[in-house]
């Protein structure tokens, strides 16, 4: 209702004694005050974190799902899936991109949500629908047999994809990734950050001014026992602090568990070279009860423990990295 000029000084003294006499309810206009600023700086970042760090690959619409992806070298196809709350950046930072492209025809995928591909929300995003949706954009790119590498949650993704479309990959290289339930706090952090309403308002006001506070402490984890390398500056942490990523970040936490619980099923169904690599320090899987354990359930894969490296095993350690491609590819019939 539209309050007339005249009246408006009375209509805003009676708001103001109302707010006197009830302190609960200045406590609630305050607080949504509060979020609605922070609401309004966090799209305004977000929007320039985007103008700063313009995509620089090609798009491909698949199932209506814009998907950001870059293309470089020649050769046999090499197709890299980032982990959770990461982006292409992740793997051009690390060099990774440029040394495969040297043999490979390297493509790299944003995925849903992170980058600057769409996550729509009619879907559950799980490792299985992801790996449906990239199967359909590799048919587009005209790729029928790749090599297929997945770092973190992307790993669950090159996993998910060779088992449901085995025909497409021909050898699988699994770093620092996580394969069986375990209890896990972050998983559980994320459960309502994830949740449709409640985590969108959380995702848009609190996840990232939260994200910038916990940066560094983040970074201790993800590179421990190294610091973070100086090519990762190379990284737009800006872009990963962007409300959809944040929340696009909390959904795939909030999967981890029933998604390795679903997965672990069908790890004696591959049957393609597997090269399983992790760093020995790392903070965030026990590689013991995830790495070393798939690989004693998948017969044909081998082990690669690399000493003093921690979860970000492609920014630490690239050449291991590398060397893992090579004997992948070097496993199957070309």
């Amino acid at each position: 209702m539209t309050v007339p000029h005249a009246r408006f000084p009375r209509f805003l003294s009676n708001c103001l004694v109302a707010l006197q006499r009830h302190p609960a309810l200045a406590t609630v206009a305050g607080a949504a005050t509060l979020m609605a600023g922070a609401a309004l700086i966090n799209r305004q970042l977000a929007k320039k974190a985007q103008r700063d760090n313009p995509p620089q690959g090609r798009f491909i619409e698949v199932n209506g799902v814009q998907l950001h992806y870059v293309e470089r070298g020649n050769g046999r196809p090499l197709v890299l899936f980032h982990g959770n709350g990461s982006m292409i950046q992740d793997f051009q930072s690390s060099g990774l991109i440029d040394r495969a492209a040297e043999n490979y025809r390297v493509i790299v995928f944003d995925r849903p949500g992170f980058g600057h591909s769409l996550r729509p929300r009619n879907v559950a995003w799980t490792a299985e629908a992801q790996a449906d949706l990239f199967k359909v954009a590799l048919d587009r790119l005209s790729v029928h047999r790749a090599i297929v590498l997945g770092h973190s949650w992307g790993a669950s993704v090159a996993v998910a994809l060779a088992i449901r479309h085995p025909s497409l990959v021909e050898a699988l290289v699994l770093a620092s990734g996580y394969y069986f339930p375990t209890a896990r706090s972050d998983a559980a952090a994320s459960l309502v950050p994830a949740m449709p309403g409640l985590g969108d308002i959380i995702s848009h006001t609190a996840s990232p001014i939260l994200g910038r506070l916990m940066w560094p402490a983040m970074l201790k984890n993800l590179f421990g026992p190294r610091s973070a390398p100086e090519k990762f500056a190379g990284f737009p942490r800006e872009m990963a602090l962007r409300p959809g990523q944040m929340r696009a970040s909390a959904a795939e936490a909030a999967l981890m568990v029933p998604g390795a619980f679903s997965a672990a099923k069908t790890y004696s169904e591959l049957e393609m070279p597997t090269i399983i690599i992790s760093g020995e320090e790392d903070r965030l899987i026990d590689i013991n009860e995830q790495s070393a354990r798939l690989h004693g359930e998948i017969k044909q894969s081998k082990l690669r423990r690399i000493a003093g490296v921690g979860h970000m095993i492609h920014q630490s350690a690239m050449p291991d990295l590398m060397a893992a491609i090579d004997e992948a590819a070097a496993q199957t019939v070309h």
